[in-house]
Formats: C-alpha cells, structure tokens, sequence
C-alpha cells in the first residue's frame, strides 16, 4: 500500500505505465493470494491518492482538478464526464469518459484502522462470480484489484486512506481496458479526498456535490428534455386529431 506524503502544490505531469492484459483466473477463495502485475511494477510507488489534509493550504487541491465535494479528481486529455442521478434528482456517480471507456472515482466513510478494501474487494469478487463472470484478482499499485471479465472488463481499484475508503470502477471493451487503466491509475495517483468530520457509518458512500456550472447544464439538459417531451405529445395529438377528423369525413361520405 502506497504511503501518503504532505505535499503543498500540483504536479500537472503525472504520468503511469501501461498494464499488460494478464486474464488468468484467481482461486475461488476471496482470500487468494493476488498476482503480481507488470503495470504495478513499472509504476512503482505513487503518491497518491491524498487527503484534503495533506495539504498545507486547501487551496491547492483545487488546482487543476474537478471538484465533486467528497474528490476532486484530475481530468484526463479529451475526457468528458457522465452523471448519474437519483430518482429525487442527487448525483449518486460522475463517470470520465474517454475513447478507451470510461472510469468513476468515489470516497467511502472507513475505520481509522484502515483494511476496508480487502473486504470490499472479497465481496465483489464474489458478487462478479455469481454474475457468471471470470474473475481474477491483481496486486496493483496499491495492493489487490478486481478483475471480472465477460462481453467486456470491469476492473476495482480500492485504498485505504485515513477515515475513507477510495474505489475506483474502471469499465471498458478488451480492446481498451489496458489503456483505460493506465488513465484511470494517473487521475487516481493524484485524486484527493476531502472526508470531512462528520462521523458517519462504515461503508457510507460520501457525498458528491457537482460544481455549479454542470448543475446549471443539467438544468438546462432536463428543461430542454421536458419541453421536447411536452412538444411531442402536443404533435401527437394533433395527429390523432387530424386522424380523427379525416374518419369522420369518410364515414360520413360513405354513409351517404
């Protein structure tokens, strides 16, 4: 597991290897050792991903990343992003997407202790096994990830920070996915989570909060959904009507 180290500004230029795809499927056991990977040992020991509290003016964390409350995130070249809403309209996920796929960062509340991903990542081994899907477990930069592979690959990144658990769920074809990884590794080596000091339960995901210009643009998005909506029925309906009114003119010519 990476250490995290204080740090006062932003390196724009962080850069990760490519992984070899290596699909040999893990033991059963969630508990199985993890294998080794090439992309971990080329990339060595990264930095990240770091807390708010590393550091020493808060500020600086914002340079150069999207702040999404809980993490803020470097965007990589060309990336663009996908949210995920609730029913009540809460972003619940915000996905980068590239030509390779795309990836989601998110921070969960954790024991100080730290050792939460071992058990996310045992439990979602388990889960992609019941979904039928090969599974393999990977010593990664920061320790084991999760591989399920079937039409396409998802892969499980998980560290253990203090008071958080971070995941990243990386999801792409097999033409992409050691691309994408490499992608998602670099904005996950130099992501930063701001935890806050709430006390909340274990596992409790922490909250995204968009920044105010995409939550005008998804304003705008829903109001020009509904107003498309609204004049689609309202041609509908005059369809049915014209409809209605050319049957009536036939009935009433061939009724005489």
């Amino acid at each position: 597991m990476a250490a995290f180290g204080r740090r006062s500004g932003k390196d724009d230029s962080s850069k990760a290897s490519v992984e070899p795809p290596d699909e040999t499927p893990a033991p059963a056991a969630a508990e199985a050792a993890p294998q080794a990977d090439a992309g971990a040992e080329d990339q060595g020991e990264l930095e990240g991903p770091f807390d708010i509290d590393d550091f020493d003016d808060p500020a600086d964390a914002v340079l150069g990343r999207l702040d999404l409350g809980s993490v803020l995130i470097p965007m990589p070249a060309g990336g663009q992003l996908q949210v995920e809403l609730t029913e009540s309209g809460v972003p619940s996920a915000v996905w980068v997407v590239t030509e390779n796929g795309r990836f989601t960062i998110a921070a969960y509340a954790a024991p100080k202790t730290g050792g939460l991903w071992r058990e996310v990542a045992g439990e979602l081994a388990d889960s992609l096994r019941q979904d039928s899907a090969q599974v393999s477990i990977k010593d990664g930069p920061w320790g084991r990830e999760v591989v399920g592979t079937a039409s396409g690959v998802v892969r499980f990144i998980g560290v253990d920070g203090y008071r958080w658990m971070i995941r990243c769920v990386v999801n792409g074809s097999h033409e992409t996915i050691d691309a994408l990884v490499e992608e998602a590794r670099t904005a996950l080596a130099d992501t930063v989570v701001r935890r806050g000091d709430t006390p909340l339960p274990v596992r409790t995901p922490l909250p995204v909060q968009l920044p105010e210009p995409m939550v005008e643009q998804l304003r705008e998005a829903a109001a020009q959904q509904a107003a498309q909506a609204v004049s689609q029925q309202t041609e509908a309906a005059a369809r049915r009507g014209a409809e209605g009114s050319a049957m009536q003119q036939l009935r009433t010519t061939t009724g005489g």
